[in-house]
């Protein structure tokens, strides 16, 4: 449907329209996926579907600051607004990015295996002894030169504003001694936020901000690495500062 249409559409007109078209569209796109015949495959078949998905309901995603990517392996750390951003940040970033997702994503129907074959690890943060078998995988894959990107807030809540960062990410980069990559998300919250019934129609933005590099393998320099990456997100994501005084180290 045209752009200039979808304007002219009432919000409970152009929501059910978009969620439609939305449902649609992404039944398609987890099968091609799912039958992908190779990994790289998979990934530009999810980045190609998902621009044309958002397009598609008239909510485009514009990237800005790929000039920012490292030719190295890094992490890169955006915040968390909707169930959106895994979405969208998968369509921004290179194929060679693979995903940290919470454990529990995998048991989800359809999404479940698809992420799956699109490569995703999965992260179970309540046992220490899986987190700690995923910790030495992770540096292991970034030593042989892969990528990855997480939301360190862990979840999101309703209502607008950043919440404080998990040091998972951070002490993983600075064990690895690779930078971080602070990626800036505008406009899934506004598009679909939680507890909507309908989507809402907006432009998404995907900011991708200078690398930021550890100054050292240090739990202190893991903690000053996650305040400078959060520091530079907050600055550029629009939302309120959830964050007391002092985090809780």
């Amino acid at each position: 449907m045209p752009a200039r249409v979808l304007r002219t559409l009432s919000r409970p007109l152009y929501g059910a329209y978009a969620t439609g078209a939305f449902a649609l569209a992404v039944l398609p796109l987890c099968l091609m996926i799912l039958v992908g015949p190779t990994l790289r495959s998979r990934r530009a078949i999810g980045r190609a579907g998902t621009h044309g998905v958002m397009r598609l309901i008239g909510c485009p995603i514009r990237v800005r600051g790929l000039e920012h990517l490292p030719e190295g392996p890094c992490v890169c750390v955006a915040n968390h607004a909707s169930y959106l951003d895994g979405m969208v940040l998968t369509a921004a970033l290179p194929a060679h990015f693979s995903f940290l997702v919470q454990h529990g994503a995998a048991n989800w129907p359809l999404v479940g295996p698809t992420i799956r074959r699109m490569g995703v690890s999965f992260v179970n943060r309540g046992s220490p002894r899986e987190a700690a078998v995923a910790t030495r995988d992770l540096l292991r894959r970034l030593h042989e030169g892969e990528s990855f990107a997480i939301f360190a807030e862990g979840t999101f809540k309703a209502e607008p504003g950043l919440l404080p960062f998990q040091p998972g990410a951070f002490a993983i980069a600075s064990r690895a001694s690779v930078p971080v990559l602070p990626v800036v998300i505008r406009g899934t919250r506004a598009v679909f936020p939680e507890g909507a019934r309908l989507p809402r129609r907006s432009q998404i933005e995907i900011e991708i901000l200078p690398p930021l590099h550890p100054e050292g393998s240090s739990r202190e320099a893991a903690h000053q690495l996650r305040d400078a990456v959060r520091s530079a997100i907050l600055d550029r994501c629009g939302e309120p500062d959830t964050l007391a005084p002092a985090q809780d180290r």
